[in-house]
């Protein structure tokens, strides 16, 4: 006989008579979760006492579907005591049925304790799966060490790495099922663009070119709303405020001596300059660069050209960050001029274009893809090779995995596959792309651009007074400290000992793997923390925070102000034509609208911007899955959950007063996962 059902809403008047323990059963959200097995239970007591075993049936009720809960009484166990462990399995009933289970909560029904044991795990037929309560120890505490190192080797086999492209990082070989979104309609881009597209004015796009610049306007509607930076987009001070706290906010850096190749003088800057000197300006904290000239040459789709410029800053009197010189090219000569904001007006918006455009290129090859994505997935990869569901760093990261590796395979086989996206609506296209990044890989380091305030400093851009409105920075800084905190107090609280992290198997196995070579099986990382060996906890500390930070934090950054940005195409360019101007001589409107990209390909752009700017998933410490039940762990994220809340206070503060508030950095706005 099947055991009677209980509400999921109601664990106390609706439980029969007689009921010792209510088992609550979480089948996980995946594809292909649930289970017609049958399904059974034991529970062992804390003198290691096991009970019978236990049918977990509901009749007339489809149990076991994925995403649901499913609640079950247990009669005729008195005096059992405490939960300490459970087993759980099923038999063969149902071939190829295997069976994800998210968590199991047991509750003692004259007291109502709970005891929780998160599964995260698939149950296999006739195969008992022992769960301890809370399931988080190191593999030295653990008694089924065995059953452990079996099931990281089975792991190993789903999570292989494979470098698709020589010089990117190494990507999953084929994404797990754990991996694999629940409802594919949910995130099917091509899906998702053509049911946008239905929704827009513009049932009759053509691939006609612009006519004027008011006509973008055109294309706005409910579904593809006017941008934020179609406000005054032409004028200097929104192009300074774009490096602040634009989409790509990471590559301005203080300048210190003016670069041999760049042709500015100081009678070229004299009227920009307050009446300072260019030597003056450097001493004072008050002049900043960025410098594109790396890409020079570089090999893009179809042979298109790209800008590889320098752009010159000055902090004014106004404290206000603005452009006073652009050199399109590293090399100076005639038909290389270095373009100044007094020369005439659509000269210099053009300039601005064609350096905006490289900036487009290089964020979305390298602040959001490679730097986030990438990134984040080897390192995923890297955590199921080496850390059992039952270590507790796996459960601390976990939840900033969720979708990743989905989305990116998903990403790459529709954005940046050959023809797609990528190559239609970026000037590098794919060829670019990955030339870009297989260079800027040979640079990013965990311990610097992977760590906030070791970036900025390293950018000299840490000084708040020297450099104000940098509003990236100033909230990233709190978002970094709370994520650091957090992470510290599992970190402490499991490793209270230099010891226990020298014997921690996989942990040290995980250090390994980020840092060796692809060709030895790993990571290919630099600078990790440690390298290659955790003994110390700062190291560790310092290397779980930049991988969260950089799966929530810092992906929101580059991610959700696309649409903002690219979705006035003047603002921030992804691709233009007729080449980068050559000299100084007077431009009109008609001169920006023919270097824009067509009617098709701008709507091409504004779909999926907007689509990759909307949030899919939970915001920041309100996890999809649950992986933490542990006292450290627990304690530890009701503390970050708390830190949060003052994070978001004092950001909404701050920007009641911003001239322009920066939303993308609030908790509530940043998802836990790169998970679009």
């Amino acid at each position: 006989m099947g055991n009677a059902c209980v509400s999921s809403g109601d664990t106390t008047s609706k439980v029969p008579a007689g009921t010792d323990y209510i088992i609550t059963v979480k089948t996980g959200d995946k594809k292909g979760a649930g289970t017609n097995s049958n399904v059974f239970m034991c529970l062992i007591n804390e003198n290691g006492e096991k009970s019978r075993d236990i049918p977990l049936d509901c009749r007339w009720n489809n149990d076991f579907e994925s995403g649901k809960k499913d609640m079950f009484p247990v009669l005729n166990l008195p005096n059992f005591g405490l939960i300490r462990a459970i087993e759980i399995w099923r038999d063969d009933r149902m071939i190829d049925d295997d069976w994800f289970v998210e968590f199991i909560i047991v509750e003692k029904n004259d007291s109502q304790e709970e005891f929780f044991f998160p599964l995260n795990r698939w149950v296999k037929a006739n195969k008992r799966l022992k769960i301890k309560e809370n399931d988080c120890q190191l593999p030295q505490e653990d008694e089924e060490i065995q059953n452990r190192k079996i099931e990281l080797l089975e792991k190993r086999e789903s999570y292989q790495f494979v470098v698709n492209s020589p010089g990117l990082p190494p990507q999953v070989k084929e994404c797990p099922r754990d991996e694999s979104f629940s409802n594919d309609y949910k995130w099917d881009i091509i899906k998702m663009k053509a049911s946008l597209f239905l929704t827009t004015k513009l049932k009759d796009i053509t691939t006609d070119q612009w006519e004027t610049l008011s006509g973008v306007s055109t294309l706005y509607c409910d579904a593809l709303p006017r941008p934020v930076g179609m406000d005054n987009w032409d004028k200097d001070i929104e192009f300074g405020f774009q490096r602040l706290s634009g989409c790509n906010p990471t590559q301005l850096r203080l300048c210190k001596e003016i670069p041999e190749n760049f042709a500015v003088t100081y009678d070229m800057l004299r009227a920009l300059m307050d009446g300072v000197t260019i030597s003056e300006a450097i001493e004072d904290k008050r002049l900043y660069i960025v410098d594109y000239t790396f890409m020079k040459d570089l090999e893009c789709t179809d042979g298109r050209k790209i800008a590889a410029p320098y752009a010159l800053f000055f902090v004014n009197e106004m404290k206000e960050l603005t452009p006073i010189a652009i050199q399109l090219f590293p090399d100076p000569g005639p038909d290389n001029p270095v373009f100044l904001p007094t020369d005439p007006e659509y000269t210099w918006i053009l300039a601005k274009m064609w350096f905006n455009n490289c900036d487009a290129n290089y964020h979305q090859s390298c602040t959001h893809l490679a730097f986030t994505h990438l990134v984040m997935e080897t390192i995923a990869v890297a955590v199921h090779r080496s850390l059992s569901p039952s270590h507790p760093i796996f459960r601390l990261l976990a939840p900033h995995f969720i979708y990743l590796l989905a989305i990116n395979s998903r990403a790459l086989a529709l954005l940046v596959c050959e023809g797609g996206w990528v190559d239609k609506c970026l000037t590098v296209g794919r060829v670019g792309m990955f030339n870009l990044i297989k260079m800027e890989m040979q640079k990013w380091r965990m311990d610097v651009q992977g760590n906030l305030p070791k970036d900025l400093e390293e950018r000299g851009v840490e000084n708040a007074d020297a450099l104000p409105n940098y509003y990236y920075r100033d909230d990233a800084l709190l978002l970094w400290d709370a994520i650091k905190e957090y992470v510290m107090d599992v970190v402490i609280g499991h490793y209270d000992t230099p010891e226990k992290m020298a014997r921690d198997e996989e942990l040290q196995d995980f250090a390994r793997t980020l840092t060796a070579s692809p060709e030895e099986g790993g990571c290919g990382l630099m600078g990790v923390p440690g390298g290659g060996k955790f003994e110390y906890a700062e190291d560790l500390q310092n290397a779980l925070t930049s991988m969260i930070f950089v799966s929530s934090a810092g992906h929101a950054a580059a991610n959700f102000c696309q649409y903002d940005e690219y979705g006035f195409p003047p603002n921030y360019p992804a691709l233009l034509f007729n080449g980068p101007p050559t000299d100084k001589e007077a431009r009109t409107e008609t001169d920006i609208v023919n270097a824009l990209a067509d009617k098709d390909m701008t709507l091409n752009v504004l779909l999926v911007t907007r689509l990759l700017s909307e949030r899919g998933t939970k915001p920041l410490g309100d996890f999809e899955v649950q992986y933490t039940f542990d006292p450290i762990g627990t304690k530890a994220l009701d503390n970050f959950r708390s830190k949060l809340k003052e994070v978001g206070s004092i950001i909404s503060n701050r920007n009641k007063t911003r001239r322009t508030p920066y939303v993308y950095l609030h908790p509530s706005e940043i998802p836990n996962a790169i998970s679009i």
